[in-house]
Order: structure tokens, then C-alpha cells, then sequence
């Protein structure tokens, strides 16, 4: 059975950190893209970074760039969000999503893009 569980997700203080993990059962993640999500109440859910198994090659929305740093732990199965720098309108409900991608290539953070998706875990910024 495929699931993707998501972890790590917390209240900070305004510039803190957190760690968030994205854990895949059921299927290996070489030639899947696994991408970060966040929706905050009353938006819509937009991309936040995303990371190409195969190739490693990594994609960051403007508004996180520099902060959010996006890896995979091949022996867990498993990608980690290191957000530093945490700002309130980082507050939001985190969500990993994943889709095939068989070649070395860019991922996407296009939300249309992704067919699997985890539950999310909330991230709440305040002081």
C-alpha cells in the first residue's frame, strides 16, 4: 500500500526552524519526484519546493528561496524540509506529494503535476 506520511510540523517562534520529514512506504522513491505543498486558511495550496529522486536536482518557490532547504535520505525512504528563518506567513498545513519521473530531469512545483498525496502536518509561526 503506497502512503506518504508527513512529520515535524510544530509551533516556532518567528525566525526558528523546524524540520519536517516526508516518509514513503509501499514504494521506492528512485524515479519519483517529491514535492512540498502548504495551505494556509482561506488560500489555495501552493508549491513549495520539490526534489527529483533520480537526479537530485532540487526547486524552490521565490518566497522560500534561501530559507527552505529541500533533501532525500535514500536509506529512509524518506525527504526532509529544513525550514529556517520562519516567518507568520509561513504558517500553513505542510503537505508531501509525489509523482513518476523515470528520467534525470527538473521537478516541478506544480500542483496539477502531483497524484499521490500525504495528510500534512500543521506548521504554525507566532510569537
Amino acid at each position: 500500500q503506497l502512503q506518504l506520511v508527513e512529520s515535524g510540523g510544530g509551533l516556532v517562534q518567528p525566525g526558528g526552524s523546524l524540520r519536517l520529514s516526508c516518509a514513503a512506504s509501499g514504494f521506492s522513491l528512485d524515479y519519483y519526484v517529491i514535492g512540498w505543498f502548504r495551505q494556509a486558511p482561506g488560500k489555495a495550496r501552493e508549491g513549495v519546493s520539490c526534489i527529483s529522486s533520480s537526479a537530485g536536482i532540487t526547486n524552490y518557490a521565490d518566497s522560500v528561496k534561501g530559507r527552505f532547504t529541500i533533501s532525500k535520505d535514500n536509506a529512509k525512504n524518506t525527504v526532509i524540509l529544513q525550514m529556517n528563518s520562519l516567518k507568520p506567513e509561513d504558517t500553513a498545513v505542510y503537505y508531501c506529494a509525489t509523482y513518476w519521473l523515470p528520467s534525470p530531469g527538473v521537478c516541478t512545483v506544480a500542483r496539477g503535476r502531483y497524484n499521490f498525496w500525504g495528510q500534512g502536518t500543521q506548521v504554525t509561526v507566532s510569537a
